[in-house]
């Protein structure tokens, strides 16, 4: 090109930027239809001539847009706003569902137009075996004694002394098989059967601590010829993302992470051949397809299309949002999950699990845009799915079904049913496939599929499915394409990602200094809190050590001002803690993008550094300013700005300090304990709780690493050496400040504030590194071992392989009930069934409403929107009645109200305003009575985690069945209950956290239903007891619940997305439309028909298909849409029809009590006596914590420790009471060991109540027990634990540090310690009774640490606090303890002390004011501080409910 035509076409460019590229938009009436069939004017043509001219690098940044009258204006790509994006993505993408395949394959066809091929990838995985180690049994209960067990093991087994006690347990037993690119794979199987474990090994994601054999190969080449991690993208089924962005920030930062792969060579490639060979693109293709292979950009286009796709673009700008903050649904969240990895340019997919918490028709959607995907651009994917409807099944060309670990299909969706028919298995006719494939290969399930009638049905094991598939001719012709390996030259070189990252270096160190600057405005509160907290605790400091009352005339005053300076040092690192759990909270999001290569650690580290600075700061800055003065520190401004910088540095060196610690620790228990730990060293080593000379020879070097040393000698120097203390006392040769140093034991010389700078930068830079370090190669702490039985791993071998292992008697008979209650066994088995977990007799009773409206307080957003009236009404009026022995499902749309009514009716609601009337049996409904005679299974499962299955149920009926039901009646009918809800496999399972250990969902659900079952209500409701669960779960919780309805019950579930064989389960429909209005209210019929008869015979309403789900169906027929389209109210519809007066009939007859019939009465509100409340509550917080060793075991090693490392340090230092100093000593011993374990005790207790609460809240309305019941079990329980760990911590600690050996003496310092530890603890309980929850809970108990520690009378002695502060001393519970402590060791002792005629007691008495007579009433005073922390944490657990509903 020469000059000329460049010139021309830089000062064209020019003029466009000066034109302005808004005025592209000014007129929005486009035809969006005309862009790519318009005509080509001379103008235009010459563009694109002046285009193709350009040099490639810029020709692929150049486009042309076209505006609203059709005319085109050259654009550069990189500029393209949001606004531009989006309407560019409108003219593409006008309805996503049918337009995304037609922009599909025009991206298609222009690579095809120029001979280019879209890379693919075949993944082959041939004879894989994955491993697991476990332990199983009693030893896989996490408790005391195993945890410390397990501890031991692990350490022998690393000198080899002992076999392993942990048994190899199989994931996926050799399976092979080739998944295809421009194929859909799914993958089916029951929890369990390994699909994630063959998800994460496709993708080259297995766990280290897995024994893997077997390879998996993406176009013949092993997973150590290119980055598997860029190659393949996994996508996991729990959604980890940090709350605080919105969805399209979330999905911006991944694309900039990711990077365009080689969308850019290839772009560049097809710009070349388009050029030879002439070809002009269609111009919004060109723009879209340059827009998306560019790099670098902040937002690319990709985003926002995978935003549509979606269905995310409703709410892109909306925070995710976590427990602690609102944000985006679960379903939405999900898509999340799925979107992040989407934005990339990885070549295959493996999706585990996408669509949890959507209903069918989203998931519907979202498959088939992946589909068209695969099939149009050549996408490899597997995707696994729970519970996909039938619509959706169809879609996938592929099917995987994995059961126990083995692979008894893999191949054609067409050939699969033949599969099994060959096997002697029919699916029936109103049957999804999915549903059918996940329990033809179970054992309970399995017979009522059998089809060969003339032959006796026997179980076919999975083994015997596995072989048969070998043989079967879809087996065969795999077997025979792995026996040929995958031709490499065939693979596309820009199939296989063979770079580490998806970006430069710059590109990264951009995009993460961007979310962490983000992070921290979108967290400014905790910053904003943090100053707030600084300026109050400046403000209180500044008064107590107030100028006037700082004298300069003694050695004992310079030691205030050291308390002063000391203090200062403590709070501004104490300031860096909240790092600790900003860090720690982001970690899981980290590991999960660290492992995907987003980002090399460093550049993570970097910004979460650097950009903390300007806060660190304002912080000190804040504090030296307001402080400085008022104190009276000497007066130079020098000196003051030397003291900032040094106090500067201290809080940057605390904040790399904490980060480390987090990214060590890796979860808040644990990484408290070690911050607390830390931060103790560093206190009880720096040179002022215990002075330099008296530290002992083997702690000299925890002396020199200690940061706290030089801060604390820096600070001293600067100020001691100032003109305020250059004044000589007596015949002293040393000025007042360098005394004041020499009696602390500082150094004197001025070099030691420049050392102290010197020391502080390379702390920093060196906990910084150690931060960046630990990042880089620590894992996140794997989630507790789920707990193994020994019947679960022999019921697993017996599916495998259809033998049973010998158990004992009552096992067998459990194990070798090889039919369940099925489709043929069912009238063999209805006689018994009536019977079942009727052990104990209870009343039926059926539930009738009439005319029940419900509104809550009009919410202001509405308001502020114009809406005048004061009440929002949630439920209009609705009727119906419930009997015993029927199954009624209780559907709608998402808001039609579902859980509302059922929370009126079961008397949940904690606000509201209620009116209708509710009958029980013809009586008035009486809520207390009513929670005796009713169970509520709600849709979250809350369980106290530390507890067995078994041990749950017992909890729940010895609370909840009367008083007259002796205890082995009760266990019978448990077992019953067992037995009906099928747990007897579970009995011994831990419940555990939901998704962190314990039960799986299925099994969580089931033992719900069955704590709400022994309880032997009348009446039962179950909201959404199928949510979550696959197929195969569904079916057992369906079954539990009609067997639970057989007994005579009369049973109410609210139910979301129902395959047709669930929703054929139940008996009669009580339909809702959005705005809590009922629509039909009356029994299904066989196969629907009386639904289906009602709906079809309003005018308008399209018939439904054959084998269609006739839940979907009256789903899609009764939208609001539909009612505006036919101009028909189905409201009005019911209520005009007969079914509605027979309805109405049938609430007047059951609202009339039967004759010879009474009305409900207990005489007590629980049917237990107070005293069996408080012994059941105790009992199961004894399990609770006896199996918590996070909390109970770390406890005792941390004060084990503590009391050894006191010991060491401040060794035979009790018994020295000749100096001053000693005296300082002792009491800091004390102080220190006090502030460190109490606070360590508060806030350890905090999350553990916190868990607890949350079951309290459902236990309590269930009617179990009052408030002080359990509060009482809370606290009681600390008692046993805590005595331990003060005998422990007392005896070690009075020992070593040498204290007088008097019964007297030795007895006050046990019990002084029991009782400040034990309200700590109370303390700490108490904060989290009156917060929503345990992070609010610890900010609020922090800031008044803070202040005891002040206050305490170490820093700064009571006669010496101005008389305005003297009232706190008093009301602080620290001071007491340390007076307490120091008066019992050495308030009696009578000898004089060096240097003076003064005997130690008179010492205390007159720099401390503390006096030996007066031990009784400190006692007293700290056990009120006891029983006052507990009273007000019981007071708050009755009266506050943070719980809304």
């Amino acid at each position: 090109m020469d000059t000329a035509e460049i010139y021309r076409v830089a000062s064209f460019r020019g003029s466009m930027r000066r034109n302005g590229s808004t005025s592209i938009w000014r007129n929005t009436t486009e035809d969006i239809f005309s862009t790519s069939s318009r005509e080509e004017d001379d103008e235009e043509a010459l563009k694109w001539a002046a285009l193709e001219k350009l040099p490639t690098y810029d020709r692929v940044r150049k486009g042309m847009l076209f505006g609203s009258v059709g005319r085109g204006k050259e654009i550069d790509v990189d500029d393209l706003g949001l606004q531009e994006k989006t309407k560019l993505l409108d003219r593409l993408l006008r309805v996503t569902e049918e337009d995304n395949e037609k922009f599909l394959l025009k991206l298609k066809n222009r690579m095809e137009r120029v001979g280019l091929d879209l890379p693919t990838i075949e993944v082959r995985y041939e004879n894989l075996n994955i491993e697991a180690e476990a332990y199983v049994g009693g030893r896989s209960l996490p408790t005391m004694i195993n945890s410390t067990l397990n501890m031991l093991e692990s350490f022998v087994k690393l000198l080899h002394l002992l076999p392993n006690q942990k048994r190899m347990i199989s994931v996926l037993h050799d399976v092979s098989g080739i998944i295809k690119p421009r194929r859909m794979t799914l993958v089916l199987g029951p929890p369990g059967s390994g699909k994630t474990s063959l998800l994460l090994a496709l993708a080259g994601k297995l766990s280290s601590d897995l024994k893997v054999s077997g390879r998996v190969t993406y176009n013949g080449h092993g997973m150590n010829e290119f980055v598997p991690e860029r190659t393949a993208a996994y996508i996991s089924q729990h959604d980890l993302h940090i709350g605080e962005m919105t969805v399209r920030e979330t999905l911006a930062f991944s694309a900039r992470c990711q990077g365009v792969g080689t969308r850019y060579d290839m772009l560049v490639e097809l710009a070349r051949r388009e050029k030879e060979a002439n070809i002009k693109p269609d111009p919004d293709i060109d723009i879209f397809m340059k827009a998306a292979s560019l790099g670098g950009q902040e937002a690319n286009v990709v985003t926002d299309y995978i935003l549509k796709i979606l269905g995310l673009d409703i709410c892109a700008d909306t925070m995710v949002g976590d427990e602690m903050l609102r944000g985006i649904s679960g379903g939405q969240r999900k898509r999340v999950t799925t979107g992040e990895m989407l934005v990339g340019p990885s070549r295959a997919m493996f999706m585990d699990e996408i669509s949890t918490g959507l209903d069918s028709s989203t998931t519907y959607q979202i498959v088939k845009a992946l589909r068209q995907s695969v099939h149009i651009l050549g996408g490899t994917s597997a995707i696994s799915l729970l519970q996909p409807a039938p619509e959706t099944y169809d879609l996938f060309d592929d099917i995987i079904l994995l059961s126990d670990g083995h692979v008894v299909y893999h191949g054609p969706r067409e050939n699969v049913l033949e599969f099994f028919e060959s096997m002697g298995f029919k699916c029936p006719e109103r049957k999804g496939v999915a549903d059918f494939l996940q329990e033809v290969t179970s054992r309970k399930d399995q017979q009522q599929y059998w089809m060969r009638h003339e032959e006796r049905y026997r179980y076919v094991p999975v083994k015997e499915f596995s072989e048969a598939f070998q043989s079967f001719h879809v087996g065969r012709r795999i077997s025979e394409e792995l026996a040929t390996p995958f031709d490499k030259s065939k693979s596309h070189p820009a199939a296989l990602a063979t770079s580490k990252y998806g970006a430069s270096n710059k590109d990264l160190l951009r995009a993460l200094a961007w979310r962490e600057f983000l992070l921290m405005k979108r967290n400014s509160f905790v910053y904003i809190f943090k100053l707030v907290q600084l300026i109050f605790l400046a403000f209180i400091t500044m008064t107590i050590f107030f100028r006037t009352n700082m004298h300069r005339n003694s050695v004992s005053n310079g030691g205030i001002y050291m308390g002063a300076l000391f203090f200062g040092i403590i709070t501004v690192m104490f300031n860096g803690f909240a790092e600790l759990p900003l860090t720690i909270q982001k970690l899981p999001v980290f590991y999960k993008q660290r492992d995907f290569l987003f980002f090399p650690t460093w550049v993570y580290s970097l910004p979460t550094w650097v950009l903390k600075i300007p806060i660190s700061f304002a912080e000190v800055a804040i504090w030296v300013f307001v402080t400085y003065y008022v104190i009276g520190f000497d007066p130079s401004v020098e000196r003051l700005l030397r003291q900032y910088l040094l106090l500067l540095l201290t809080n940057q060196m605390a904040s790399g300090l904490f980060r480390l610690i987090a990214s060590l620790g890796r979860n808040m228990i644990v990484a408290n304990t070690f911050g607390s730990f830390a931060m103790l060293i560093l206190m009880a080593l720096g040179g002022f709780i215990l002075s330099r000379e008296d530290i002992k020879k083997w702690w000299k070097w925890g002396y020199w690493i200690s940061p706290l040393t030089y801060a604390q000698n820096g600070i001293s120097v600067n100020e001691f050496l100032g003109h305020s203390w250059s004044h000589k006392l007596g015949n002293s040769n040393d000025t007042l400040g360098v005394s004041v140093l020499k009696s602390r034991g500082v150094f004197t010389e001025a070099k030691w504030y420049w050392i102290a700078v010197g020391a502080m930068l390379g702390f920093i830079v060196v906990f910084n590194t150690l931060f960046t370090l630990a990042l880089k190669y620590l894992n996140p702490i794997g989630g507790s071992q789920a707990v193994v039985s020994e019947e679960s791993l022999k019921e697993q071998h017996m599916n495998i392989t259809g033998e049973m292992i010998e158990l004992s008697g009552q096992e067998s008979s459990q194990v070798g009930e090889t039919t369940s209650r099925s489709a043929q066994a069912e009238g063999t088995d209805n006689g018994n069934q009536n019977k079942r977990g009727m052990v104990l007799p209870f009343t039926p009773l059926s539930i009738t409403f009439d005319n029940i409206r419900y509104s809550v307080d009009m919410p202001p957003e509405m308001k502020a929107q114009g809406i005048e009236e004061d009440r929002l009404m949630l439920l209009k009026g609705v009727s119906g009645a419930f009997r015993p022995g029927v199954l009624t499902a209780l559907m709608g749309v998402s808001g039609a109200g579902k859980t509302t009514l059922m929370d009126v009716l079961a008397g949940r609601k904690t606000g509201g305003y209620i009116e209708g009337d509710i009958t029980i049996s013809g009586y008035p409904k009486n809520q207390e009575t009513f929670a005796r005679i009713s169970g509520y299974c709600e849709q979250n499962d809350i369980h106290s985690p530390h507890v067995t299955v078994y041990e749950s149920l017992l909890f729940s009926a010895w609370l909840r069945l009367p008083a007259d039901v002796n205890s082995n009646t009760r266990k019978m009918f448990i077992e019953e209950v067992m037995e009906l809800v099928e747990l007897m496999t579970l009995r011994d399972a831990l419940v555990g956290l939901p998704g962190v250990n314990g039960l799986s969902t299925e099994q969580r659900k089931r033992l719900t239903i069955a704590v709400e079952l022994v309880a032997n209500p009348s009446i039962i409701f179950m909201d959404e007891p199928t949510s979550g669960l696959d197929a195969r779960a569904a079916a057992i919780v369906m079954r539990t619940v009609r067997n639970t309805v057989d007994t005579g019950r009369t049973v109410v579930c609210t139910i979301h997305q129902p395959s047709i064989d669930i929703f054929e389960a139940f008996d009669e429909l009580f339909l809702m439309k959005r705005g809590g209005e009922e629509i039909y209210v009356g029994p299904l019929g066989r196969e629907s028909c009386h639904l289906v008869e009602y709906f079809e015979g309003i005018n308008g309403v399209s018939k439904i298909t054959k084998g269609y789900n006739p839940a979907t169906w009256m789903l899609e027929v009764t939208t609001i849409a539909q009612e505006e389209n036919l101009g028909i109210s189905f409201t009005e519809a019911y209520k005009n029809s007969s079914l509605f007066q027979r309805n109405k009939a049938l609430i007047k007859e059951l609202s009339t009590p039967p004759p010879n019939s009474s009305d409900l009465y207990f005489p007590t509100q629980y049917s237990q006596p107070s005293f069996t409340q408080w012994w059941a509550c105790l009992w199961k917080q004894r399990l609770s914590y006896w199996r918590n060793p996070p909390y109970t075991a770390v406890r005792f090693f941390f004060t084990t420790f503590i009391a050894l490392l006191f010991g060491t340090i401040f060794w035979k230092l009790g018994s020295k009471t000749s100096k001053q100093q000693d005296l300082f000593n002792a009491m800091g011993s004390m102080y220190a060991a006090v502030l460190f374990l109490g606070v360590q005790n508060g806030s350890s207790v905090q999350p553990v109540v916190a868990v607890e609460r949350t079951v309290f809240y459902r236990e309590r309305a269930a009617g179990m027990y009052s408030a002080l019941p359990y509060a009482f079990g809370q606290v009681a329980i600390e008692i046993p634990y805590i005595f331990v760990q003060s005998v422990i911590y007392g005896v070690l600690v009075y020992a070593m540090i040498g204290f007088e050996w008097t019964a007297a003496k030795f007895f006050w310092y046990i019990f002084y310690m029991y009782i400040t530890l034990l309200y700590f603890t109370y303390y700490g309980m108490m904060a989290v009774g009156m917060t929503p929850n345990h992070n609010i809970a610890a900010i609020v108990s922090s800031a008044f640490y803070a202040i005891w520690n002040l206050f305490s009378g170490f820093l700064i002695p009571r006669p010496k606090i101005p008389i305005w502060w003297r009232w706190y001393y008093w009301a602080c519970p620290v001071a007491w303890t340390l007076y307490g402590l120091v008066a019992s060791q050495f308030g009696d002792i009578q000898t004089t002390m060096d240097g003076g005629n003064v005997s130690v007691e008179q010492f205390l008495r007159d720099y401390f004011g503390f006096k030996h007579d007066f031990l009784g009433i400190v006692a007293v005073v700290l056990v009120g501080f006891t029983v006052l922390f507990a009273t007000v944490f019981a007071f708050s657990i009755k009266v506050f409910n943070f719980q809304r509903r």
